[in-house]
């Protein structure tokens, strides 16, 4: 039976990427048939590298069913991943966030969970002397994937690991980092097509904090004016997203790449409170510049308080 390769609900470019790279691998080199799928449209920088690298754009699943086969990567939180995963035939987790509990299997797994800012390095990693039979397309995705989660390097979630494997595959691409980036993140940045709840949940994850749940999502752009001139209404869309998704209020975080740094938008007395508690902030209006912060793994989450 094909073994299902997917990320989480939200498809970043590691969410996208890694799964092709890793069905790949399970497919061509260890032999087991698998498929890469997604669990949403990937977003916009995610569209470009399936494109740049004429990588197909692998179908959509709402949720698998009972004794399905797969692989999960970039991530092992079960609210990121369908409802029925549990009643599904888990393999193993590849992934490189902290354990949060709550996921079931048929039986002992492979479990791979490395403090490395990108799946993708971890798989490279994995595969040993075979990631030299990659393909061309597949080293693509997977440098995208390394550019993409640490920013090409800016994110204080980067180590040098995940920097060396990046080099080495670009210089196997012949590719120029520094231009290759900054195509990426021109596309990232290009959102004028989507709605405001499409932006909010478009690179989003949940989170507790006490009983509080947050949708907390992060839009990493290198034109901040595009998001922040809708700020308005992206603020009166955060009301009907939280009350769709069942959580009590989102966190919105519009990270500017070049001059690293984020804004958080600031609608309600929650989320000033919030502001205020886990980043030191005082807040005066309805946005607060956090100079500095760029991962949302490493210096949001892990700082939230109400």
């Amino acid at each position: 039976m094909t073994h299902l390769v997917f990320g989480h609900k939200s498809p970043d470019t590691d969410s996208t990427g890694s799964p092709i790279i890793w069905a790949w691998y399970m497919t061509d080199v260890q032999g087991t048939k698998a498929e890469p799928v997604l669990l949403g449209e990937p977003n916009t920088e995610a569209a470009f590298m399936l494109e740049k690298w004429n990588l197909p754009k692998p179908r959509i699943i709402a949720d698998v069913e009972a004794d399905q086969p797969c692989v999960i990567v970039d991530t092992n939180n079960p609210a990121e991943l369908p409802d029925s995963i549990n009643a599904a035939d888990v393999r193993a987790i590849i992934d490189h966030h902290k354990l949060v509990g709550g996921l079931e299997t048929k039986g002992p797994i492979d479990i791979t969970v490395r403090p490395l800012a990108c799946t993708a390095t971890i798989m490279v990693d994995l595969m040993g002397d075979d990631a030299a039979k990659m393909p061309e397309a597949i080293k693509g995705a997977a440098l995208t994937c390394i550019l993409s989660d640490t920013l090409e390097f800016r994110s204080p979630t980067t180590t040098e690991h995940d920097r060396e494997v990046a080099q080495q595959l670009a210089a196997d691409l012949n590719v120029s980092i520094p231009d290759y980036a900054a195509e990426m993140f021109a596309a990232k940045s290009d959102v004028s097509a989507f709605s405001d709840a499409e932006l909010i949940r478009m690179d989003s994850k949940e989170y507790g904090v006490g009983d509080t749940k947050f949708r907390v999502s992060v839009l990493e752009t290198t034109a901040p004016g595009m998001v922040l001139d809708r700020k308005t209404s992206l603020m009166d869309s955060m009301v009907s997203v939280a009350k769709e998704d069942g959580v009590d209020q989102v966190l919105l975080f519009v990270v500017d790449i070049l001059n690293e740094e984020a804004t958080l938008l600031v609608p309600n007395e929650l989320v000033k409170t919030v502001a205020e508690k886990s980043f030191g902030a005082s807040v005066d209006g309805d946005t607060i510049v956090l100079p500095g912060v760029m991962s949302r793994k490493k210096q949001i989450i892990p700082n939230l308080a109400v």
